[in-house]
């Protein structure tokens, strides 16, 4: 029995999972799935959120409560990256495995919010105008928001999704914080912390948000111990292949965990 600690992206919730869990329970292995700070049923606002910690809180709070012995499986999809490499850099010990879906996935050279940045700064002129950025914070360190409207959604990262997960996220998704340095700060995580935990990343080979290029550009960044990928899924493949992305997790508790 494996346990598995499932973390959201952007603007989503721990009810992304839904599809996933129950396959994975089903197989004996203990889950939990976690609501970020400010998103899914976490109940606090975004302008809270003063810093990657802050966002990663009840990651840290469900981490801390594990026995000494409990080594997790840190599955990370999208901007939930930086929160996995935090909660890494924090409790190395604790992980067997950190998994990025699709995903920002830190480095150990530059601030977590690198990838997330260089991802924006690609971003044409159409992608940004289907996302709503908003400003918080203060004058002198200003923070930013953002909210996933509902062409991206459709076009960018559900377009292989179920029409009824397309609506379900059309439903739930909140504003959120963009991971930006004024967020997480200029300092990297560190080599001897998070560049200590074991990594896979898992590639979806029909993402239109973070293209194939772009996610061949995150692992050159920072290798990782294996890739796999999951050829027919959008950005979302916990929607338009659960049990492929199951597959690709079994797989990685067999190998690491």
């Amino acid at each position: 029995m494996k346990q598995y600690v499932l973390v959201h992206g952007g603007c989503h919730g721990a009810w992304c999972w839904y599809k996933v869990k129950p396959v994975l329970e089903a197989s004996g292995h203990r889950v939990t799935v976690v609501d970020l700070t400010a998103s899914g049923v976490n109940m606090s606002r975004v302008e809270e959120i003063q810093s990657l910690e802050d966002y990663t809180k009840p990651l840290l709070k469900v981490l801390e409560s594990f026995g000494s012995d409990d080594k997790a499986i840190l599955v990370a999809h999208s901007l939930g990256g930086p929160s996995v490499g935090l909660a890494a850099d924090m409790f190395p010990s604790k992980i067997s495995v950190a998994v990025f879906v699709t995903s920002f996935m830190p480095d150990i050279t530059n601030p977590p919010s690198y990838t997330f940045e260089k991802c924006l700064e690609s971003f044409t002129e159409e992608e940004s105008s289907n996302m709503e950025f908003g400003t918080y914070g203060t004058h002198e360190r200003p923070l930013t928001s953002v909210f996933l409207g509902t062409k991206f959604l459709a076009k960018y990262m559900y377009q292989l999704s179920p029409v009824e997960d397309f609506e379900l996220a059309k439903m739930l998704v909140r504003v959120g914080p963009a991971i930006t340095s004024n967020l997480t700060g200029t300092k990297s995580l560190t080599e001897e912390g998070y560049g200590s935990v074991a990594r896979v990343y898992v590639t979806c080979g029909e993402d239109k948000s973070l293209t194939k290029e772009f996610q061949r550009w995150i692992i050159e960044n920072f290798p990782v111990k294996e890739v796999m990928e999951i050829k027919d899924a959008d950005h979302m493949p916990m929607f338009s292949k659960p049990l492929e992305l199951c597959d690709c997790l079994f797989k990685i508790a067999n190998k690491y965990a």
